[in-house]
């Protein structure tokens, strides 16, 4: 069995925000998958189903962001599950919206849910980073990652969470550049080939070449032809 945790805050005032969308990314994985019911279970919400031929526990610990690691913690403990076959999808501050990077063990970089994680597994789990962006200064980022998404938000939002969940299978099999190349086909989608080139301005008109000057009109000059 592998575990998939989203991290989040519980309760319907939080379900928009920005620090929720590791709890986003598993609602979508589990409705498009045919998942069980959402289950109350190690602390947290739990979800049961098979993404091919990989038996996967999805769970959203209710716990509040920073003790995530209780409920994570627990759900390996009960079904002996390696860290290695733990994977964590949380909001990353430090990658721009819309980009998501997998990364396998490593720091926490400061993040409070992952800080809980490894005091209870270690580091040696998986981690699907989910670009949020930086409100621009470390005083507002409370502020930032508890506060809802955007509307403008919504598109790249979209593409991001059914590019996870398309990108499930690979991931599922030990796959993780297949999940990010499904990830990036929803996100930065290819142009088509022998695309038209777009359409270049048309020239600028050219101004009508000045008529030569007319006769001069000065009384003087034309006394000065007349004698001439």
């Amino acid at each position: 069995m592998k575990l998939w945790a989203g991290l989040g805050n519980p309760g319907a005032q939080h379900a928009g925000n920005r620090h929720n969308v590791g709890f986003m990314a598993l609602d979508r994985i589990a409705a498009d998958h045919g998942f069980a019911p959402w289950r109350k279970a190690f602390q947290g919400l739990a979800a049961e189903g098979r993404i091919g031929a990989a038996r996967i526990l999805l769970l959203k610990p209710q716990t509040y962001m920073n003790l995530s690691g209780q409920s994570v913690g627990e759900a390996v403990r009960f079904h002996k599950i390696d860290a290695g076959d733990v994977c964590v999808f949380h909001d990353e501050l430090d990658l721009a919206p819309g980009r998501v990077r997998h990364k396998q063990g490593g720091g926490h970089a400061g993040h409070n849910g992952l800080r809980s994680i490894h005091a209870h597994i270690g580091e040696g789990y998986d981690r699907v980073r989910i670009g949020i962006g930086h409100p621009g200064h470390k005083d507002a980022v409370a502020g930032y990652v508890l506060h809802d998404f955007a509307k403008a938000d919504a598109d790249w939002l979209e593409a991001v969470l059914r590019g996870m969940s398309e990108g499930a299978p690979a991931l599922a099999a030990g796959d993780p550049a297949g999940f990010m190349n499904a990830v990036a086909l929803r996100t930065a989608p290819p142009r088509p080939p022998g695309g038209t080139r777009p359409p270049t301005a048309p020239p600028a008109a050219t101004a009508p070449a000045e008529a030569p000057p007319g006769p001069v009109a000065d009384p003087l000059r034309r006394l000065i032809d007349r004698f001439s």
